[in-house]
């Protein structure tokens, strides 16, 4: 199901230093957006933490120094952040291209200066989450969750697919409570099986959003099974009457336009509009990634036909 955005601006800005952004999460403090995400190269797989604040989601946006946060691992990067009571919140991964990794917790009064406090989640060694990355902090009916991506161990490529957590004291300060996988590959049927002869990765980028009418829209990441690398990645929606499923896809929902790919992205809903924070590659950028802005009307009897 393709969502029709009439709105659609791409790129939104390009870096000052860097060849590539990515998972992009964009949020409000009541004054000023920031948007947090990696910001580094696809060449090397080096990132640092991204911070740009801009007065309006269309900016225009200004780069900030790169966050510094006292967090080791080899791939940190991909923060999950959210404002509540004056204080942002970030959940990010410490890995995730091998086995292992934390989900950090950081706080800050500003979104310029944090505090490492002590992990979130860690990954369950020789299980089905031997490794997680990617945690997005949701709030679902009045409840508070992360969910996130969980992979066995592989010889190959990482084969991600998504889990779920809620804090046990009603804050952000946990602890958190596994509620197990959410959704798996094969729920999806638009994403590369885990036998595909070309595999490139498994479900990743996920966030979950409460609808209007209660449901759940979880926004994530796919790799479609055709086409060549570098085409196959896609933003998708899948819909549930609750937070731990079943889901069902609605399918991907951005076409790229032209040769490229589009991925990892944070969906805000309010007054009946649905925006989209999106990372994407095309012809245009020199296949390099850059953040995207598409704005719909929350279609709800289009939505309402799927869970």
């Amino acid at each position: 199901m393709k969502f029709d955005f009439e709105i659609n601006v791409f790129p939104l800005f390009h870096p000052q230093s860097v060849d590539d952004l990515k998972d992009p999460c964009p949020v409000f403090d009541g004054t000023l957006w920031h948007v947090f995400g990696s910001s580094g190269t696809v060449t090397t797989e080096s990132w640092k933490i991204l911070h740009a604040t801009a007065p309006d989601l269309y900016g225009p946006w200004t780069e900030h120094e790169a966050l510094d946060l006292a967090v080791t691992g080899s791939g940190i990067a991909a923060p999950g952040v959210i404002h509540e009571c004056g204080v942002f919140h970030m959940f990010i991964q410490t890995e995730f291209m091998k086995s292992g990794g934390r989900c950090e917790h950081a706080v800050s009064n500003d979104g310029f200066h944090w505090v490492v406090l002590n992990p979130a989640i860690l990954s369950l060694p020789d299980t089905d989450e031997d490794g997680i990355y990617d945690p997005h902090p949701a709030i679902i009916g009045g409840k508070r969750y992360i969910v996130y991506s969980g992979m066995p161990k592989f010889t190959r490529v990482p084969q991600p697919d998504v889990y779920l957590a809620r804090s046990q004291s009603d804050s952000w300060f946990g602890p958190w409570k596994r509620f197990g996988k959410i959704l798996d590959h094969l729920d999806v049927p638009h994403h590369n099986a885990r036998e595909h002869p070309d595999y490139e990765w498994g479900i990743e980028g996920a966030q979950l959003v409460e609808l209007p009418d209660g449901r759940v829209l979880l926004n994530a990441t796919c790799f479609l099974p055709d086409g060549p690398r570098g085409s196959r990645q896609r933003v998708f929606f899948a819909i549930a009457d609750a937070v731990q499923g079943p889901y069902v896809s609605v399918g991907p929902v951005l076409d790229p336009g032209e040769p490229g790919e589009n991925g990892h992205s944070t969906v805000m809903i309010d007054g009946g509009k649905l925006t989209l924070f999106y990372q994407s590659r095309r012809e245009a950028t020199n296949h390099r990634w850059r953040f995207g802005l598409a704005r719909c009307d929350l279609d709800q009897q289009a939505l309402s036909r799927v869970a």
